[in-house]
């Protein structure tokens, strides 16, 4: 099978957006995962911004990972994958001059879509880590981002968190943002379908959907009829591999204590001290609960 360009899976995303049909992503996290993705016949991939904090730092989703260093693995899975992949850009590596690096810098690396997210990141002195930018702020990141790109088929993305404001305050947001021009609103936080109906009434850009497989929103089809396109159930990929090569290598030094029994879940939280980051997080910059 011919390979495809970075441009022609660009257009197969933008042909995805397109359906009447929401898909489910997989997660892809270095060029072998973004091959069999591919081969499963995974419509479209995700390297999550906390997954590549892993694989790279292995630390937690503190918005510790640089731009170069992401990019970097973006560019590993571009160079290789057959399927179109959205980079989780977080909040653009800084302000709206920031995101237009990140934009340019991604698009080179062969992403096919990418999100630009308006928490307010990294994490401030004394401010939550959930707290928000200014719809204007995210507005021009937007812009910027819309501005940064050299092929227009590369697809702009804008996300907010549903889960921290008033329903009138997302709707307000993601209203803007499409007015901005972005190809796509990506929501995290959405509680469930009442929850999504009132704020997807008042789009018309396709929709991506954090969900981390909320019950509430298990129904691939009254999503696709609300207007999501793409769901991100999570990255239990690469939590598998964490737990695979955990089990591997306990196996090779022939160890039977009672730790063999921990979860993925259980050995993320181990191996990437989140204990530690928080109490700094706390005692150098005051950030709220």
């Amino acid at each position: 099978m011919p390979k495809k360009s970075h441009s022609a899976l660009r257009v197969n995303f933008r042909e995805l957006l397109a359906t009447p049909a929401c898909v489910e992503t997989a997660s892809v996290f270095d060029p072998m995962s973004a091959r069999i993705a591919a081969d499963l016949g995974f419509e479209v991939g995700i390297l999550g911004g906390s997954v590549a904090s892993l694989q790279v730092l292995a630390a937690p989703d503190f918005a510790l990972i640089t731009l170069s260093e992401f990019v970097e693995q973006a560019t590993r899975i571009g160079r290789v994958a057959q399927l179109p992949f959205i980079a989780d850009a977080d909040h653009g590596y800084g302000n709206a001059l920031n995101v237009m690096r990140t934009v340019e810098e991604l698009e080179r690396a062969g992403v096919a879509a990418l999100t630009i997210e308006d928490t307010l990141l990294p994490a401030q002195f004394g401010r939550k880590s959930t707290d928000l930018i200014s719809i204007d702020e995210g507005i021009g990141k937007v812009r910027a981002a819309l501005e940064a790109r050299v092929d227009p088929e590369l697809s702009i993305i804008a996300r907010t968190n549903a889960g921290v404001l008033p329903t009138e305050a997302v709707i307000e947001r993601t209203l803007a943002y499409q007015k901005a021009g972005a190809d796509g609103i990506c929501m995290v936080g959405v509680s469930d379908f009442e929850h999504l109906e009132k704020i997807a009434q008042n789009l018309t850009v396709p929709l991506m959907l954090v969900t981390y497989g909320n019950p509430k929103l298990n129904d691939a089809q009254r999503l696709a009829s609300l207007g999501v396109r793409v769901i991100v159930a999570g990255h239990g990929a690469y939590f598998a591999a964490i737990k695979a090569t955990y089990d591997s290598l306990r196996a090779q030094r022939q160890l039977t204590h009672s730790t063999s029994n921990l979860s993925a879940t259980e050995l993320t939280h181990t191996y990437t001290l989140p204990e530690s980051y928080v109490a700094w997080a706390k005692e150098f910059m005051d950030v709220k609960e």
